[in-house]
Parts: C-alpha cells; structure tokens; sequence
C-alpha cells in the first residue's frame, strides 16, 4: 500500500493536468505583452495611427522616445497597482473567483485598447486598466497552483505558469513578423496581432466554470465538504480514497494548527519586528531589485529595435531574431527551473544567472560603442551584419515561496511582485531615453553595473536554501548577514532529520502568545 500510494503522488490526472493548464494560462497576458504587444509598436500600420514615425519628431527625438515608452509601459505600471488590490481580493473571494475577475479586467482593458484607433489617451488608460488584471493574475495564478499542487511535484506545476509565459512571448514575435509580411498596414492589421491573447485566455476562462476553488482557501473558510470534493477531484480519485482523506487530514491539521487569521498590516508589522524574518523580506525585496535593473525586461520590450541597433538589416529580420531570442530564453529558464535549480542550487543559479548577464553586458556595451553610428543619437539605420549576443537567465522566484512561513507569505509575495512590476515599469519606461541619452552602449554599461553590485551584494547575503524545510528556514538567517554567503544549516541536517527543526513553529507561537 506505501508504494502505492507513493507512486501516485507522481500521476497526473487528465482532469488534474487540465486545471494547471487552466490557471496558468493567466501568464499569458503578462508573456504577451511583452512580446506580441512590445513587437506590434513597430508595425507600420501601429506607427501611423498613433504618430511614432520619425519623421514627424526630427527635432525632439526624446519627445518620440518618451512617447514610445509611455505606449509600452503603461501597462505595467497598471499591474503594479494590481498585483497589491489582489492582496485583499484573494481573501475575500477566494482564489478562483479573482482569477476570473482579472482575467475579465485585463480583456476589457485590451478590447478599448485595440479599439483605441489612434486616440493616445484613451490607449494610455486602456493599457493601465489591462494592466491591473495581468498584474493581479501574477499574483493570483501562482498562488493557486501551489496550493492544489503536492509538496513533492510543488515546483513543477508552479513552473508550468513560466513556461507558458515565456513560450507565448517568443511567439509573440513570430506573430507580429507574420503579420508584417502577410497583411496589409491598416488597422485591421495591429487590432488582429494584439486581439491573439484573447483567444487562449478566453477558452481558459470558459473552462475556469468547470474547476473547483482550492482545498486549501476552502478549508480555511470552513468549508470542509467543498473542499474535500475539491481534492478528490484533483487527485482522481473518490472521496472515500484512503489517499484523499490522508492528504485532506494532513492540510486540515496544517491549517488548525496556524494562528487565527490577521490582518495584512498586522502581518506586516511582524515583518519587521521580527529581526529574523526582517531580514528574510529585505533579501527578497533586494533580489527582485536587482533582477529589474540589470535590464532583462528592458532589453524583450525592445528587443526588435535592439537587434535593428545592432545591425539586423529590416524589421522583418529584426522580428526573426527576437522570436529565437524568446525561444533561448525558454529553453534556459527550463533548465534552471526544471533541473539546475535543485542540482546546484538556488544561490549558485542565481549567481550564474548575473555573471552571464554580465559578460553579454560588457560585449554589447564594447561592440555598441566600438561602432561607429552609435556615438550620436542612434537611429534605425542598419550598421553591420552581426547581431547583439545577450544571454538571460532569470533569477529563480522559489525562493519568495519557500523562506517564509504560512503566516506572512502572502503579505510578503504580494509586496514583492508589486515592486516586481513597479521596477519594470520604471525599467522599461526609462530604456528607450536611456538609448538616446546614453548612446545605447552606455545603457549597457549601466546594466553591467548592477550586474556586477549584484554579484557582490547577493554573494555575501543570499544563503542556500536547497533542501531545507520551510519549518526550518529560521536556521539558515540566523546569526549575521554577511556570513550568510556560509549558508545552510550547520548544526543539524537539511532533511528532517533532529535538532531545533520547529525553530519556524515556535517562532509563529511566541508571536501568538505575545
């Protein structure tokens, strides 16, 4: 029965594989607009409509820049704003229901924007009310497939919302160059390429009315018949299965034995009073900090226009490349996520990650400089044959999972993706006038800077985590910060085996009892 029971915690359930697939299609609008949407901007009949052409901004090419980046960023300043308003609403009305609800924001959002028909205001509003939904389905989506997941397959099924995001903005691209070679440049023509996400969103919203709400939020609400149908639906099985009502008891006993629930201020205070979860909350917010502003989404909202910098002749070809860009940056997101990330480790991911952003920093920072055109303003005119060879790879968000506990996990993921999204909006709001006042090279030369602070601020404070319970995570940030790069656990085992291993329990309950 053991190795029964065992061996099914590895199947997948059709039904199961369905409402993963379900839910993560909530990355979609987030992975297409910084593809389909960022490419579609430079589509002729897009550039016409709403004055992008250079033509008409000869003598204030910041004017044209500054108008570009509000277009492409207004969106995620929206989801900035959306990713906090879903702190409440996930508590509220539980985690499908808010899903549904951003999912409904962002396509009206998307609907006026595309009807938009050169009208630069209203586009400006239509992006930041889009923006409010997919910024709340970053938040929302995670966490509803970490809560039906099992504890052995957690990361897995989290990780299928990032492939799904990343595979959509690959193909975004492929799109928008089909577009350009296929259709003619009318309105019907940009309406059409940013229209697609519609499509795959909308069949998942259909699709939400037939999956059940989370055995964890119903069972937190006391609603313990819903719930353990719920499970029992996931896991395919009735809900006589002994393997249900195992699962069921042990998220139920979880739940009990928390503190009462508190209010989010509440939650953020205990942040911050306590030093050891205070420093936990200033590592993840430094982490998301430094991953903005060492240029990654800078560099996919204008990878088109980068490539043409580079010397990619046409935008045709300039479409080609960012298209196979997305798909290098798949491939090595699942590699981390999928197979490095518990081999060598969170921290050493992480570090790996920068050092190559680094050295792809410095080469472009040396091959745009040392070209000749791109000591004055640049423009779109080709300069040679050779395309920019920027590697990415992602930090790995596991770590804003794992390192706290139940009790303020929400607040401090909630928080942490605002600020996510309130830097890549100053991050892709700020690049294109980075390009015109720095000469392109030196926005390069800024990114390498970050790269290389980051090496040395995550190297001495960012400890590994691999392996070691969340019920222990209080050990590995004891002690002071900068012998944290020491990391683990030194006195006792990473397993659960003995030693201080309910040090995260006890904390919660002296936090209870004061």
């Amino acid at each position: 029965m053991g190795w029964a029971l065992d061996r099914s915690r590895w199947t997948t359930h059709p039904f199961y594989a369905l409402v993963i697939l379900t839910i993560a299609c909530g990355s979609i609008p987030k992975g297409y607009d910084e593809g389909g949407f960022s490419a579609s901007v430079k589509l002729d009949s897009f550039v016409a409509d709403y004055n992008l052409g250079p033509s008409h901004w000869k003598d204030d090419p910041t004017g044209l820049a500054d108008r570009k980046a509000n277009i492409t960023s207004f969106n995620v300043l929206g989801a900035a704003f959306g990713a906090l308003f879903t702190l409440q609403l996930n508590d509220r009305i539980g985690r499908l229901y808010s899903w549904r609800v951003a999912v409904v924001v962002w396509a009206t959002g998307l609907l006026v924007q595309v009807f938009s028909s050169g009208m630069y205001g209203m586009l400006l509003v239509a992006r930041i009310w889009s923006g409010l939904g997919t910024g709340a389905l970053t938040v929302i989506a995670p966490l509803y497939l970490s809560e039906i997941a099992p504890a052995r397959t957690r990361g897995l099924v989290v990780s299928v919302y990032m492939v799904i995001l990343l595979a959509v903005l690959a193909m975004g691209f492929f799109i928008n160059y089909a577009a350009r070679l296929h259709m003619p440049s009318t309105r019907t023509q940009y309406r059409l390429v940013q229209s697609i996400p519609l499509i795959p969103v909308g069949l998942a919203f259909l699709a939400s009315f037939h999956i059940p709400e989370t055995p964890r939020y119903l069972l937190s609400k006391q609603l313990h018949d819903e719930a353990r149908i719920a499970l029992a639906l996931l896991r395919g099985k009735p809900t006589t299965d002994p393997e249900v009502e195992f699962e069921f008891t042990s998220i139920n006993h979880h739940l009990r034995a928390q503190s009462t629930p508190v209010s989010h201020w509440a939650a953020l205070k205990e942040t911050q009073s306590n030093p050891n979860y205070r420093q936990r909350f200033w590592l993840l917010m430094t982490m998301q900090t430094i991953a903005q502003w060492t240029g990654g989404n800078g560099i996919t909202y204008y990878m088109a226009t980068i490539f043409e910098y580079a010397g990619v002749v046409g935008t045709e070809q300039a479409l080609i490349s960012s298209g196979v860009y997305g798909i290098v940056k798949l491939v090595f997101t699942m590699a981390f996520t999928w197979g490095l990330i518990d081999y060598i480790g969170r921290r050493r991911c992480a570090l790996t990650g920068l050092t190559l952003q680094l050295a792809a920093h410095i080469y472009m920072a040396a091959y745009m400089g040392l070209t000749p055109s791109s000591t004055t303003t640049p423009t779109l005119t080709p300069k040679t044959n050779q395309p920019p060879q920027q590697q990415y790879s992602p930090y790995s968000s596991t770590q804003s999972d794992e390192i706290f506990p139940t009790r303020i996990r929400n607040i401090s993921y909630g928080l942490s993706m605002s600020l996510h999204w309130f830097f890549q909006f100053a991050v892709v709001r700020v690049t294109p006038s980075m390009f015109v006042e720095l000469r392109v090279w030196g926005a390069y030369v800024f990114w390498a800077c970050v790269c290389f602070v980051g090496l040395l601020v995550l190297g001495v404070w960012m400890p590994e985590t691999r392996g070691v319970p969340v019920e222990r995570m209080r050990e590995v940030f004891e002690g002071v910060w900068y012998m944290r790069w020491a990391g683990g656990l030194k006195h006792c085992d990473r397993g659960d085996g003995e030693g201080v291993g309910d040090g995260e329990v006890r904390s919660e309950r002296e936090v209870m009892a004061k």
